[in-house]
């Protein structure tokens, strides 16, 4: 029976299901953790109150401890800061120009340069929007002192096919943590002391890539750029596929650059937080064997282009508070458009799995990192071209796989005569790329340099008479030029069956 008059409040009352609710914040004023003096302004994890002197110290801490344990940035190289106008990229701007400062207790001794990337026309912004959001972009990197270079997205489509080849690595990315490191600092510190420290205390104020004085007028590409740039994004049939494509042209883009600019490394400003939703990302598509190499402090795929990421230890949370605190400037774009009704990118997924994971389990996000951490970059390497996947640069991992697991990835067509297979590249990548291959629509609206590498490599497989090879629905392997006896049986039976 239910007890009304017995205070138990009735039936109706308190229906819903009980939910986790968190303890009330203590009234009183808490007392930073560090110096034990002044007013705690945030608290960055439970029990680690911080005031803003001493978080900004924490801050600064971790980023030159990521640069110092790792060795990989020797003095004098020049390096490519690769902005988005995000928060995190905002931040690893300014702690570089921290770094550079006199001010600075041990001054960073490497010459930075600035890259920025306009992605307005895939991102449906008009084209006046595409201009103001150059202009803020333009003035933030102009106040910085840096060198930095504007890159439209469109000209993606002009890239060289070279991109997709590995560069010869440098000597000094062989071993970086050998004598050479110490050999490198040592003259580097020797010459400073010899010049009297001048033309060296700031490294970073090189002749700029952008005259100086107030930012000029940005220049759009051009209509059928943007349009055969649009019909590529379009083309492609899934979220998932058009966010890949996304960020294959970026990462492209971005290393031409550090070739033509002479850029030994790339910095990232990928977070905690994003490396953690890359990791399960990357791991939804099937790339498990390259997570190393996508989510690590370093990336040497490139060859003589080595990505590295010093921001991976710092979380959404600290990077937004740091930027709040200490008046970062940033620049937010909009998302990736989608088709109408369609269903979220796997990335999109993923990322509001953690994050809701995150709010009432605080140890989730920092456990998927701390995860990947043991992996190896090993799988990823590839010691020849025929062993290297076509648009991500990693090794094939398709050698001694059943043929039920690779049956999905396979393209069973049999193309007229003169036209261009779209089955022959499958071959020529990696598991995780054939998925993304299969949604990106016909040969003509993928980029230029893609189909002029893929058709190079074919050519170069059926003259050394041993063309690509695939299997067939029934386990027999056969050129992919060539259909199998077993699918044309089958597709006789098909034509059969339909007249019938």
């Amino acid at each position: 029976m239910c007890d009304v008059e017995g205070g138990g409040g009735g039936c109706g009352e308190d229906a819903d299901p009980p939910r986790r609710r968190r303890a009330p914040a203590d009234s009183q004023p808490r007392t930073c953790m560090k110096c034990g003096q002044g007013t705690a302004a945030l608290v960055i994890r439970v029990g680690d109150p911080f005031c803003r002197g001493c978080f900004r110290e924490y801050f600064v801490h971790k980023f030159r401890a990521m640069l110092g344990k790792n060795r990989v940035i020797f003095p004098g190289e020049k390096v490519l800061l690769a902005v988005s106008g995000g928060p995190a990229s905002s931040a690893m701007v300014r702690q570089v120009q921290e770094g550079l400062s006199r001010e600075a207790a041990k001054r960073l001794r490497f010459v930075p340069g600035l890259v920025y990337i306009e992605e307005g026309a895939v991102r449906r912004q008009s084209p006046e929007q595409r201009e103001q959001t150059l202009a803020q972009m333009e003035t933030l990197l102009q106040a910085t002192g840096f060198p930095y270079h504007l890159i439209h997205l469109e000209e993606a489509l002009e890239l060289p096919p070279s991109i997709l080849q590995p560069g010869p690595e440098r000597a000094s990315t062989s071993n970086p943590s050998g004598p050479s490191y110490k050999k490198a600092v040592d003259s580097f510190i020797q010459q400073q002391r010899q010049d009297g420290d001048s033309g060296t205390s700031q490294p970073g104020h090189s002749t700029p890539a952008r005259p100086a004085g107030p930012p000029a007028a940005p220049h759009l590409p051009d209509a059928a750029q943007t349009q055969e740039l649009l019909r590529a994004f379009e083309a492609t049939t899934t979220a998932t596929a058009r966010e890949e494509l996304l960020e294959m042209l970026r990462t492209h883009l971005i290393v031409q650059t550090a070739r033509d600019r002479g850029y030994a490394k790339v910095m990232m400003g990928e977070s905690l937080t994003r490396v953690a939703v890359k990791l399960l990302t990357n791991l939804s598509l099937g790339r498990g064997a390259f997570l190393a190499v996508d989510t690590g402090f370093t990336d040497q795929r490139h060859g003589d282009v080595m990505v590295v990421r010093p921001m991976r230890d710092y979380t959404a949370k600290e990077i937004a508070f740091y930027n709040f605190y200490f008046s970062v400037p940033t620049v937010i774009v909009p998302p990736l458009f989608t088709k109408r009704r369609e269903k979220l990118s796997i990335h999109q997924l993923v990322e509001r799995f953690l994050l809701g994971l995150q709010e009432e389990f605080p140890s989730t996000i920092s456990t998927v990192y701390r995860t990947g951490e043991k992996l190896s970059p090993e799988p990823a390497k590839a010691h020849s071209e025929s062993q290297r996947c076509l648009l991500c640069l990693c090794g094939l991992d398709t050698y001694g796989e059943e043929e039920l697991a690779l049956e999905p990835t396979l393209i069973l067509e049999e193309p007229a005569a003169g036209v261009e297979s779209k089955a022959a590249y499958i071959p020529l990548l990696c598991y995780s790329c054939r998925l993304t291959f299969k949604e990106l629509g016909p040969l003509a609206t993928l980029p230029p340099y893609v189909r002029a590498e893929g058709q190079r490599r074919i050519r170069r497989y059926r003259g050394w008479g041993a063309p690509p090879r695939l299997l067939c629905p029934r386990g027999r392997v056969h050129p992919v030029s060539v259909p199998c006896r077993a699918q044309m049986e089958q597709n006789q039976q098909n034509q059969e069956s339909s007249e019938s």
